[in-house]
């Protein structure tokens, strides 16, 4: 047998290890002594790293067998915590920290200072009733005739609270309530996102009837109507004529701002969101002219049937894709902000988060509808991206690179207020509710913030509803407060997980390898968005309620004292 001459280095032959993976150097060194060292480096595989394992033989002179010494090295963590590898300026962590501090401290005061009484404390009670509600003389027994006009205004209702976006869980509970002091008990209803069953006994019959719904939005003001209605409703019968007539004058009242302030109000919201996404002022300003186009196309296409509104999302995309990408191509205005900020009233953030929700629910139907619905409205907004891209000549891949050329760590928070003020003008929403609407907007803010802080970004939108939900449900039992869902909404679609989603997809037309890990996070920013929304929930109303009971104790220790 041939062997290598002293003091020449042999390496080994060439192979492939498994699954295509390189095999281990090898590097045999022989010496003029009798103690053969050999070294066997193994390569980590190009997805993680992988242990350094040196084995070094040495053999006696005595011994023709080798005594091997193996060495293992731990590499550090894969994934670090998410807290070191943030980005986020440290004045802005600062920022969020002190809003979630002030929110803390004022949600106090505000429990300190509120009404104790609730809805059933607020209504009036007879003298020696024992304390149950009083019922008006007009309210008609459970199981009478009276049932069949109820339900009429129970299908109406329940409509206008699907037009406002409410979960089904919830408008189930309502309109529970309504049947209830109507003098419809014992109601079943049956609730799907474009339809209502309700089905209520009277005597010995059950009548049924079902309608379309859940095919138009309201505005902020007219979800605020909705919201008093089902309210008094639940505290007092109403009759369906009283009902019905004021479902009608809702649905029928002008929205409370002219034209020319609901498209100003489109163009703040678009800049605003802008800001949010990083863009610097060439960024906000194509956004804000882009915005302004979109909301010319909403005030014309509000005239047509809704059978077209799936052209007006393509087209409409179409539109703002070119002018986006015609500004990254010669002017090099970054690309992202651009092209989502104006495209915000189109992106189903807050359906897919409903749909989220309802799924959490158990509302299996009415959730996958949802989501199919909003799922749709992605693709129409990526199709019109794509053929945009393509006639531009960008590829649609560079669609979710995005550009952060913020101003700083103060242009965020600017774009927070900007756009609440632009949500609140295009949206008709109340002169009183706009404070309450800036503090839900700024408060989901700080704590998306903290949550990207130490989760992830995938995580920070549970955080995010999860502080802005308490703070939304206390606004809602203040006198000048609007309902939860007016405040709500407009924080919705802040944490727009639909964004990501929209960028997903377009990616995926560009056969970028990426465009599925990025669909599947933003459906991962949905589900924690519905769950900080129901604990969010079930947290303010623990709090309502212990404030309630504490108040109740100190008012008997009083009395006593």
């Amino acid at each position: 047998m041939a062997t290598a001459p002293a003091g020449v280095t042999t390496p080994s032959p060439s192979t492939t290890g498994p699954e295509g993976s390189p095999a281990p150097a090898v590097t045999v060194t022989t010496t003029a002594g009798p103690r053969p060292t050999a070294t066997v480096t193994a390569p980590a595989p190009t997805s993680s790293p992988a242990p350094t394992v040196t084995v070094t033989a040495s053999a006696p002179a005595t011994t023709s067998a080798p005594t091997p010494t193996v060495t293992v090295t731990a590499p550090a963590p894969a994934v670090p915590p998410a807290v070191t590898t943030s980005e986020l300026p440290l004045a802005m962590v600062l920022v969020a920290a002190l809003v979630l501090a002030l929110a803390t401290a004022a949600l106090v005061v505000a429990l300190r200072r509120r009404d104790p009484r609730g809805p059933e404390d607020a209504a009036p009670t007879p003298s020696g009733s024992g304390g149950s509600p009083a019922v008006p003389a007009s309210a008609p027994a459970a199981g009478t005739d009276a049932a069949p006009g109820v339900v009429p205004f129970l299908i109406g209702l329940g409509g206008a609270m699907l037009d406002a976006g409410a979960p089904v869980v919830q408008i189930e509970e309502t309109l529970g309530k309504v049947a209830d002091v109507g003098g419809a008990a014992g109601s079943s209803v049956v609730v799907l996102p474009t339809a209502l069953v309700v089905s209520s006994p009277s005597g010995a019959t059950t009548h049924t009837a079902a309608a379309a719904a859940g095919t138009r939005s309201l505005r902020l003001d007219q979800v605020q109507d909705v919201y008093d209605l089902a309210d008094r409703a639940e505290r007092e019968a109403l009759t369906p004529e009283q009902g019905l007539a004021r479902i009608a004058e809702v649905r029928a009242a002008p929205p409370p701002y002219r034209a020319a302030v609901r498209t100003l109000g489109y163009v703040g919201s678009s800049a605003g969101l802008a800001l949010i996404l990083g863009g610097g002022w060439a960024e906000v300003a194509v956004a804000a002219v882009l915005g302004g186009v979109v909301a010319g196309i909403q005030l014309v296409a509000a005239r047509w049937s809704s059978a077209y509104q799936a052209l007006v999302v393509l087209g409409t995309s179409f539109l703002v894709a070119v002018g986006a990408l015609l500004a990254s191509t010669h002017a090099g205005v970054g690309l992202y902000a651009p092209l989502i900020a104006p495209l915000v009233t189109f992106l189903p953030g807050a359906l897919l988060t409903t749909a989220a929700i309802d799924l959490a629910t158990r509302q299996m139907v009415a959730g996958g509808a949802r989501l199919a619905g909003g799922a749709m409205q992605l693709v129409l907004l990526a199709l019109g991206i794509g053929a945009a891209a393509g006639l531009v000549g960008v590829p649609a891949t560079e669609l979710a690179a995005a550009h952060d050329r913020t101003l700083g760590w103060w242009g965020p928070w600017l774009g927070v207020l900007v756009y609440g003020l632009g949500v609140c003008y295009h949206h008709g929403a109340r002169r009183s509710a706009r404070p309450w609407i800036l503090v839900v907007l700024v408060v989901a803010y700080a704590g998306q913030v903290i949550g990207g802080l130490f989760f992830g970004g995938a995580v920070s939108g549970f955080v995010g509803a999860l502080t802005m939900t308490p703070v939304a449900l206390l606004a809602s039992t203040r006198p000048s407060g609007p309902p939860m869902q007016v405040s709500f909404l407009p924080g919705f679609w802040l944490l727009v997980p639909g964004a990501l989603g929209l960028v997903g997809v377009t990616s995926f037309f560009g056969d970028d390898q990426q465009a599925l890990t990025t669909i599947v996070t933003a459906g991962a920013s949905m589900v924690a968005i519905s769950l900080g929304y129901l604990t969010g929930i079930a947290l303010g109303s623990w709090l309502l309620r212990a404030d309630s009971r504490v108040r109740s104790v100190l008012t008997d220790l009083r009395r006593r004292g």
